[in-house]
């Protein structure tokens, strides 16, 4: 059984659980406390809080059964889920580093995670340097003696630019250094950091893996000792919780997630050569295409293409505002993964991305489930009228 079919029997299939009665789903635990029947039992589950339920801050079955189920998907040793993406980031990052430190940052990454590491951050004494992730150089050429974390996103955000994970273990190994990535575009299906020599990867459950844009949460993976590091100290201690409920939702849709994103990856490649084709496109970026730089590197460390992309334009910006105002089935929104369509154009930079000239407009495009006919009908169609 080749990697993509058995994908689709781990998402799907549980074994009969008796405590549960047999419930094709796990039920929704929705109690802040465990009670036990004797005090010694109390005691011993005290001494080990998130290896035991005794109250859901740490520990609730529901959010468990999806912290183990994402965790068999990454190919992780083991999961903690969170109240949302930004507080996976953020509790992951401050796992690792402390007064005194300095972080690698990729420039392109989620703005947020910017604002975190550049700004916030440098109120306790973290330092961070900004560099392009793309190129070997500048990864060297930032480190410092007290460098104790490089931040990875691959692919980026707006521009989709990839980072040589491999070699970005090793070196990170090397200096005695972290190695943290954004995966929440690729998605477990698709890429597995860890098994390239990453050690931690954060997921937006809010994307792909909840997939129906009804839920905000966020998940880290890595090893049991690194996670087991998170759960006791930013995970307790910061409160930052996934809820039952939002577990059960992320659990029903995690259900579909290779059967979706086979579906994206087709229909985001068929969109996106489409733009690729039209004047108003001067630089079309997804990973998934051979005109990408880095094609080849997507290649060898990921297995297929979500559908989220972007492509650069000389139009004038309110230009391309306008055709966006004009597109029926491209809905104007953030986020991404969901069973619609979106779009957002901005100035490029507009937002701290780096690396092009200010004077292009970046529009960036996420392929939902709808027909991908009828999508490039629909961009024809607004293009045509403006």
């Amino acid at each position: 059984m080749n990697k993509r079919e058995n994908q689709f029997t781990k998402a799907s299939f549980d074994p009969v659980d008796a405590r549960h009665h047999g419930a094709i789903h796990v039920p929704i635990y929705q109690n802040s406390l465990f009670a036990f029947e004797r005090y010694d039992q109390f005691e011993e589950a005290m001494k080990t809080l998130l290896d035991h339920h005794v109250y859901s801050r740490g520990n609730n079955p529901t959010v468990q059964y999806l912290e183990q189920k994402l965790a068999e998907l990454e190919e992780a040793e083991a999961a903690r889920c969170f109240a949302s993406g930004m507080a996976a980031i953020s509790s992951a990052i401050m796992s690792v580093v402390g007064q005194g430190d300095h972080v690698v940052c990729v420039d392109q990454a989620y703005g947020p995670t910017k604002a975190f590491l550049g700004t916030y951050l440098s109120r306790f004494g973290v330092e961070t340097t900004f560099i392009d992730g793309s190129s070997i150089e500048q990864w060297r050429g930032a480190v410092r003696p007290n460098t104790k974390l490089l931040y990875l996103e691959s692919p980026t955000t707006m521009l989709f630019e990839l980072q040589d994970l491999r070699w970005c273990s090793e070196f990170a190994r090397s200096i005695g250094a972290v190695t943290l990535i954004d995966n929440t575009w690729a998605t477990p299906c698709f890429q597995n950091p860890l098994q390239l020599g990453i050690d931690l990867s954060v997921h937006s459950i809010s994307k792909y893996i909840g997939g129906h844009s009804d839920c905000i949460g966020g998940i880290v993976l890595g090893s049991k000792e690194l996670v087991e590091r998170i759960g006791n100290t930013e995970y307790m201690l910061l409160g930052g919780i996934m809820t039952p409920q939002t577990a059960a939702l992320v659990s029903k849709g995690l259900r579909t997630l290779p059967l979706r994103m086979q579906r994206h990856e087709g229909s985001g490649l068929q969109v996106a050569e489409h733009i690729g084709k039209q004047g108003f496109a001067s630089r079309l970026n997804h990973p998934g295409l051979p005109s990408h730089p880095q094609y080849e590197l997507g290649r060898r460390q990921m297995s297929g293409s979500s559908s989220l992309f972007s492509f650069l334009s000389n139009e004038p910006t309110e230009r391309l505002k306008e055709w966006a105002n004009r597109l029926k089935y491209f809905k104007i929104g953030v986020s991404w993964g969901g069973f619609e369509s979106l779009v957002t154009v901005n100035r490029l930079g507009s937002d701290g991305d780096g690396g092009e000239e200010r004077t292009s407009t970046v529009v960036r495009m996420y392929v939902g489930l709808e027909s991908p006919t009828d999508l490039i009908a629909d961009i024809d169609q607004a293009w045509k009228a403006v």
